[in-house]
């Protein structure tokens, strides 16, 4: 399973950061991407419960806006639901990706449970081992917004400012959820960026490869991206009705 990690300065892809994948997964777990066909066809669950488990003070900033995001390319006729619970995860210093998978998996359930499928969505305290990222996608389910990083990567002035960042790193990390760039598909469209896979290469998408560095405002001029963009929904659409496949799905 690939790591994406964007490294400051050159922004380079290296295997521990944005797609976070340090050991073998448990098979039930997944890799980025394994649940992308659940969200985007409604064949066994038709709900899709958003968990935002956060530290006290660490208040996600983006629910409404990442269900938005989400209602606009999955089809889920029961709706989607957020569910927002403070939650102590003993840690206030340097994350991993196994850290961020082990908590979740503490203080979260079954990502199949019912006809409801769940992601988890953590904003702990501290930071990501590569001081750099900003967010990590951990496995099928998982996602890890790292806040302190994210007030670090505020610009001069407040351009961008951090709540720009956290909204459009926290939809970033959503589109690996669901398989974006290339992750678990092959895009019959070249907008993958070849020195970051995972990546989209342009940056009016939020799945830009800069969006998750703390060096993002050097990359990326004006506001910055909070939705995908038309190649972005291209695969997903594609990917739904089944004329781009799939490959390594928990369930399909």
């Amino acid at each position: 399973m690939r790591v994406f990690a964007l490294i400051s300065l050159i922004l380079a892809c290296s295997l521990s950061g944005c797609i976070g994948a340090d050991d073998i997964l448990p098979e039930k777990r997944g890799e980025p991407g394994g649940l992308a066909l659940a969200c985007l066809q409604d064949d066994k669950f038709k709900k899709l419960e958003l968990h935002f488990l956060y530290e006290p003070g660490y208040d996600p900033i983006a629910m409404n806006l990442l269900k938005t995001r989400v209602q606009e390319v999955c089809d889920k006729p029961g709706g989607v639901i957020i569910n927002a619970k403070e939650t102590n995860f003993d840690n206030d210093n340097t994350w991993t990706a196994s850290d961020v998978r082990d908590a979740r998996w503490k203080h979260g359930d079954d990502a199949m449970k019912s006809t409801t499928l769940h992601w988890y969505f953590l904003f702990p305290k501290g930071g990501f081992a590569e001081s750099s990222v900003l967010g990590v996608a951990v496995d099928a389910s998982t996602v890890a917004v790292f806040k302190d990083s994210v007030e670090d990567a505020e610009g001069f002035f407040g351009r961008p400012s951090a709540e720009e960042v956290e909204r459009a790193v926290t939809v970033h990390e959503a589109g690996h959820l669901l398989g974006l760039v290339n992750l678990v598909y092959t895009s019959p469209i070249d907008h993958e960026d070849p020195d970051n896979p995972g990546h989209s290469n342009n940056e009016d998408s939020v799945m830009y490869w800069a969006i998750e560095s703390t060096s993002i405002g050097n990359f990326i001029s004006g506001s910055i991206p909070d939705e995908f963009d038309d190649d972005d929904k291209f695969d997903l659409n594609g990917m739904a009705d089944g004329s781009i496949s799939c490959r390594n799905q928990l369930w399909s």
